[in-house]
């Protein structure tokens, strides 16, 4: 869960996340009395996982992609707190992943057809479709969104080479430099509630 708010959902789950954690475990059975050396155990996972036909780690990656339908479908009905800062309505708005393009295009045909279904169980018919899907057929969606991105990071280049930051005597404000990782939290943040918010609205539309 997300410090600050038990609410939200769980981090999704890589298929070596899975691994490790079956490695965990199968150790604890056969020796649980002999604590485990992180440092050791993780050189153990990672050499074992290398070595590994994509047969056998085909079960860790089936693991990791129903994870990710789990996350997302969760993401789609959490409601996230109200933040103190404040966005700029200028500022370009994050684009939709495939996943949520092929949402918009399937959500009204289900709920025409299923009136009575709530937010959450649209959610759940809309991962099990995006499942079900072939890669071929996934590939439209996925391509919409990359120019999309594209198109985001240009907006967003744009967008900061206008905004000057200007202190005292008209001098350039010093801005603390964030990590690509703190960024990229953010942004991820920042997409998750303009994404909930779409939800919201479609609702009320409706």
């Amino acid at each position: 869960m997300a410090k600050g708010d038990p609410k939200k959902p769980k981090g999704k789950m890589s298929a070596y996340a899975y691994f490790v954690q079956t490695c965990r475990e199968e150790h604890k059975k056969k020796s649980p009395e002999i604590p485990v050396n992180f440092a050791e155990f993780s050189k153990k996972c990672s050499g074992r996982w290398k070595t590994m036909s994509e047969k056998e780690k085909s079960k860790f990656e089936d693991m990791a992609k129903q994870d990710k339908i789990r996350y997302d479908q969760e993401m789609m009905t959490y409601m996230p707190g109200k933040k103190g800062k404040k966005k700029d309505p200028n500022a370009p708005k994050r684009p939709p992943s495939g996943f949520f393009l092929f949402c918009s295009e399937h959500r009204p045909k289900i709920k025409a057809q299923n009136p009575s279904l709530g937010i959450g169980d649209v959610a759940k018919r809309l991962g099990e479709m995006w499942n079900n899907l072939t890669d071929a057929t996934k590939q439209p969606y996925l391509i919409k969104a990359n120019k999309l991105k594209d198109k985001y990071k240009q907006d967003v280049a744009d967008y900061k080479s206008k905004g000057k930051v200007v202190g005292m005597g008209g001098l350039p404000k010093p801005v603390m430099k964030k990590s690509m990782e703190d960024e990229e939290d953010e942004e991820d943040e920042e997409d998750e509630e303009e994404e909930e918010e779409e939800e919201e609205e479609e609702d009320d539309d409706e």
